[in-house]
């Protein structure tokens, strides 16, 4: 493909005699170049941290009125910037807590902790903090935790994984009946839960360790960006493999008007919500738990950064530590806020073939990274597009711009607004998300393999702070560090044989997850990382931003310009920019490698009629990428069908156990959650093993991969 040159705003007709006249999706680009220009030069750095600094002035828990007013001021900037607004309200079930007391004791009876701690840093040092103190911060919970008052002794299981609690058996340490203390990592906290349940556990306590985001990996905040050690890491437990959303109501919009009869009763909600009580720790209280634990030392690979050796618990006598959980929570449902700006399309055949794009603003505390960081830069991107407007620019393709609201508590507001609007879904083109928009200099994204190239030609066209394209210094940390946010633990197949900059796969965790992976609407994911240790505490705030983030603001001028120019190319492109060479290489190696998988573990299964139908993709993908190169007369036609490979891949009655995810490629893990499994009905079903499950999925992933080659062979 041919690729443009860095557009910098500051030199525009410089920019325009280094254009291409021929880029990926476009007959002409030399228009398409004009309003790039126009639209680089409007984000502003400076807006963007006005942006960041009353958005987290105050904490705005989803539902909180603190929340309402950023969705208002959100609105104000869709409107100003000539976007068609509303603010569109779900009701949802949600927890808050009302008490919350977490007691622990050795056998004789003392007191080791008392708690939780509150997260506090000295005021005299380093700055201190200035945020800590305000008395609207919600006691550090767990979203989805029932209420509970139980007492039992203690079992440490690493990061709570499947293999760590199947390690646990092979050891002989039960925890039936056990309140087990695992640590974040590894896993989604919700699938901690998840496999802890099911193991019998009466309880679950998840604490933040050192090693992992503390002083083990640098200094401590104020002084450093890492974890202090009474900060707790919030976050939801709903069990996001199984379905995201409002619990009572999978599938369907989650109105205020929607009737008691449509909703699952809160007392039978088992299938996604935890039944056992469940709290985050600071290390601060955790550590003297741990300390105190006997029983045999962990495993080499579960010793954590505190300064003692670790032991399993379970052992009992004067080794026992027993703790008491008294958790009341408040369970009701609460009024929830998107906020929805539209430009609307102009070309008659295409107008309703939506481009999306969005971000959450809902946060446990202030949420400066998570997720404001990204509310500023798509506040300036629709400053942007805004001015673009006023100069004559009307977009091709409708163009959706959403802020989701409690997105923090199980993907809400977005799965809601999804659900609410699943016919124009349908045939969107694209949605576009982007979360933790800059917590350090690191771009990175993820996306669909028919989008990848789409990603990294666009940050071809944004200079970097640092230097050359964002592109340029993508690759250079990928270089470095190796970063894998969002990669598939199952194999990175052709992607990782690439020379190219390496883009991710979607698993879940962000408001991507219903527009793919329930409707199949082809999605990136992008943001900037650095070293970013307060996760969803209430430390990530705005001071600690301005210290250790982005003092200048200009990472955030660097993600709205991305994220405008997906906007703007995925809108105006006379062909739509889906490759879908790649996704059929991708494909072939899963299949390849689920083939040796199951050989190896003696499962009887016949791979020839997928490995046939991957085939006929690839050749698919070829023809139709020929197509979408030459020129046609019906583009409409074109496009169609090209979209129509993405929902191809769909299965209309999902994966089994949780037939709310429709994608047969991609999926989180049922024991992930964060990370994607990749064509998750086979593989999952060879992990279990079960070759009756696996090779009834191998068919299913046939039919969809014949389904979304038929599509291409229509892209004429």
């Amino acid at each position: 493909m041919t690729r443009f040159a860095c557009l910098l705003p500051f030199a525009a007709s410089a920019l325009l005699s280094q254009q291409p006249q021929q880029v990926f999706g476009y007959r002409d680009f030399t228009q398409q170049a004009k309003w790039d220009a126009a639209f680089l030069a409007v984000p502003d750095a400076a807006l963007a941290g006005q942006h960041l600094k009353i958005l987290t002035a105050e904490p705005h828990w989803a539902s909180s009125p603190e929340d309402y007013k950023t969705a208002q001021y959100v609105a104000e900037k869709f409107k100003t910037a000539g976007l068609s607004t509303k603010i569109v309200p779900y009701s949802v079930l949600m927890n808050k807590p009302i008490s919350i007391a977490i007691d622990a004791h050795d056998a004789s009876g003392k007191i080791l902790m008392s708690g939780p701690s509150p997260e506090h840093v000295d005021p005299t040092k380093d700055g201190g903090d200035p945020f800590q103190d305000d008395p609207r911060v919600t006691p550090a919970f767990n979203g989805s935790s029932p209420s509970g008052d139980i007492t039992g002794e203690v079992v440490y299981a690493n990061f709570g994984t499947l293999a760590d609690f199947k390690k646990l058996a092979s050891l002989g340490v039960s925890v039936k009946d056990k309140i087990v203390l695992v640590r974040y990592g590894g896993n989604f906290r919700g699938v901690k839960v998840y496999i802890a349940q099911q193991y019998g556990t009466k309880g679950v306590l998840i604490y933040s360790d050192p090693a992992d985001d503390g002083y083990v990996k640098g200094d401590m905040y104020p002084k450093g960006p890492y974890r202090p050690e009474s900060g707790v890491q919030r976050g939801s437990t709903q069990f996001l493999p199984i379905y995201p959303g409002d619990p009572e109501t999978p599938g369907i919009a989650s109105t205020p008007d929607l009737p008691d009869s449509k909703r699952i009763p809160a007392d039978q909600l088992q299938k996604n919500q935890p039944s056992i009580p469940v709290n985050p720790l600071s290390y601060k209280d955790a550590a003297p738990i741990l300390q105190a634990l006997g029983g045999p030392q962990t495993p080499h690979e579960w010793q954590g950064g505190l300064p003692f050796t670790y032991h399993l618990g379970g052992a009992s006598g004067a080794a026992a530590v027993t703790v008491h959980m008294h958790l009341e929570q408040e369970t009701k449902l609460r009024t929830i806020w998107d906020v929805i700006g539209t430009i609307p399309g102009t070309d008659p055949q295409q107008k309703d073939d939506w481009v999306v794009a969005g971000n959450h603003r809902d946060a446990w505390v202030y949420g400066a990274v998570d997720p404001n960081s990204g509310t500023a830069a798509m506040l300036e991107t629709v400053h942007g597009l805004g001015d673009l407007l006023k100069q004559g620019w009307k977009p091709k393709r409708t163009i959706v711009i959403g802020s989701w609201d409690a997105e923090e508590e199980g993907l809400i507001g977005s799965t809601e607004w999804v659900e609410d609007n699943a016919e124009h879904l349908k045939h969107a083109v694209a949605y576009f998300n982007t979360d933790v928009g800059v917590a350090g200099p690191d771009f990175n994204a993820s996306a669909v393999p028919s989008l990848k190239q789409f990603v990294r030609e666009v940050t071809q066209g944004v200079a970097s702070p640092q230097g050359g394209t964002v592109y340029d210094t993508w690759k250079k940390s990928q270089e470095e560090s190796r970063g894998k946010r969002g990669q598939s633990a199952f194999g990175e197949g052709e992607e990782s044989k690439s020379p190219e900059v390496r883009v991710g796969n979607l698993g879940s965790g962000s408001d991507f997850t219903p527009f793919i992976q329930h409707m199949g609407v082809p999605s990136t994911d992008i943001g900037s990382e650095g070293p970013y240790g307060v996760y969803h505490s209430v430390f990530d705030n705005y001071n600690w931003f301005i210290k250790f983030a982005d003092p200048t603001f200009v990472y955030e001028q660097q993600q709205a310009r991305v994220f405008g120019l997906e906007i703007l190319h995925m809108a105006d492109a006379d062909v739509l920019p889906y490759d879908y060479r790649p996704y059929a290489k991708e494909i072939e190696g899963y299949i390849r490698t689920a083939q040796h998988k199951s050989e190896a573990t003696k499962l009887n299964l016949d791979f020839s009629a997928a490995t046939k139908a991957a085939a006929r993709f690839s050749a698919s993908a070829q023809t139709a990428y020929g197509r979408q190169t030459v020129a046609t007369t019906d583009l409409a036609a074109l496009n169609h069908a090209l979209r129509n490979a993405e929902s191809a891949l769909l299965d209309p009655d999902g994966l089994p156990r949780r037939s709310w995810y429709k994608h047969t490629i991609y999926a989180p893990g049922e024991f992930t959650g964060y990370a994607a499994v990749v064509i998750p009905g086979v593989t999952e079903a060879i992990d279990e093993p079960d070759a009756a499950r696996a090779q009834a999925q191998l068919a299913r992933l046939t039919e969809a991969v014949n389904r979304a080659a038929a599509s291409l062979e229509l892209a004429k």
